[in-house]
């Protein structure tokens, strides 16, 4: 078997992990690129497990990044994700990863594209995939992006240097518009399913979000509950498809990207224990969320999907507005493995609403460093 020799970079990024490329070791033919981005990751795979590559057979395990050059005046560097499919020959760029952008600056940093020599480095990233600017805050130590800390996130083992992710005026990366209907809540009608309430917001990401009771749940099901009710997963896949179509992303549902609208079923919080067995109590967080993606159920919470349930939260009339049991402060929003703290500021501009920037904190860590090997196309498509 003939294998090619790509120089990368193993990261996690809060509670994903990737592949990091820079541009300059990548094909300048983008049409390459996702020949390489599937046999690093190991896809397709009908067993959905990924063993033939560096993925871990779960979204948030799937990914690549590539880092290069800022292409506008107002960043320091480019930054493109690549969400890779596990099942699928398919890699989609069509949305931004926010758990990864919490590595970008570090590997920038660590590799010698930026410099730092303070003692903590601002970085603008501009993202290639929203067309946004996230401004990152990064520990640094002897010149290098700081790994130890005492900071800790929920679906990731141990504590680590915090990172500050400012995701700056976040709302319309794809529809153009923070509402893009211009409504809170709109109405989904699915054949022989019913209506279906749903707010559609566009920031950071196009999500729809759904009362959970709607579909006769608490919300605080675990992963494995809602995996295994396969009338549930195909419902909540027609109810995103016919979103997406909505928000106008594509013109038909059989257009609509993978990756975006990503949708939610929200509700109020509840006890409930974490995947690591730890038992949540109601009073710690302001909504409890689910969050789909890729087909599957997050584990923790896509920070893209989470940072626009945050926004939701922030807008008069949406269903997680109604949810919520704050009006100021962070949004705490309970997940699968346990909560996650936002800040989201949203301000009314003529009747309309704008979001000016949500904040979140992150770790990051360097895996590994060296080559990644790429078989022929002949080799991991078989």
């Amino acid at each position: 078997m003939t294998q090619t020799r790509v120089s990368a970079v193993f990261m996690r990024g809060g509670s994903s992990k990737g592949v990091f490329f820079h541009a300059r070791d990548l094909p300048k033919d983008r049409m390459e690129w996702d020949r390489i981005f599937l046999g690093a990751i190991g896809s397709p795979d009908p067993y959905g497990r990924q063993l033939n590559g560096m993925g871990g057979g779960v979204s948030s395990l799937s990914k690549a990044v590539v880092i290069g050059p800022a292409s506008r005046a107002d960043a320091d560097l480019d930054y493109t994700f690549a969400q890779v499919a596990v099942r699928e020959e398919l890699v989609d760029y069509s949305s931004n990863c926010g758990n990864l952008s919490s590595a970008v600056g570090p590997f920038a940093i660590d590799t010698c594209l930026i410099k730092a020599d303070e003692t903590s480095k601002v970085i603008l990233i501009h993202n290639t995939n929203s067309e946004k600017i996230i401004r990152a805050t990064i520990p640094i130590r002897d010149g290098f992006a700081q790994v130890n800390g005492d900071f800790e996130i929920p679906g990731v083992s141990g504590t680590g240097a915090q990172i500050r992710l400012d995701f700056l005026e976040p709302g319309g990366t794809k529809t153009g518009s923070l509402l893009p209907t211009g409504n809170p809540t709109d109405t989904v009608s699915i054949k022989d399913a019913g209506d279906f309430e749903v707010s559609l917001i566009d920031s950071s990401v196009p999500c729809a979000f759904v009362a959970a009771e709607r579909f006769g749940l608490t919300g605080a099901e675990t992963v494995e509950e809602l995996e295994r009710n396969s009338d549930l997963m195909g419902l909540v896949e027609l109810i995103r498809l016919e979103a997406g179509v909505k928000m106008g992303l594509a013109k038909s549902v059989t257009e609509v990207p993978p990756t975006a609208p990503k949708l939610g079923i929200v509700s109020r919080s509840s006890a409930y224990k974490t995947l690591a067995g730890e038992t949540i109590n109601p009073s710690s967080a302001d909504i409890t969320a689910r969050i789909w993606s890729m087909g599957q159920v997050h584990r923790v919470l896509p920070l893209t999907g989470a940072m626009c349930l945050a926004v939701a939260c922030r807008i008069p009339g949406t269903i997680c507005n109604g949810i919520m049991s704050n009006e100021e402060g962070d949004v705490r929003i309970s997940n699968p493995s346990g909560i996650l703290p936002l800040d989201a500021k949203v301000e009314i501009r003529n009747t309309t609403p704008f979001a000016l920037q949500v904040t979140a904190y992150r770790t990051a860590r360097t895996l590994m460093e060296g080559n990644v090997l790429i078989p022929e196309a002949s080799d991991y498509s078989k």
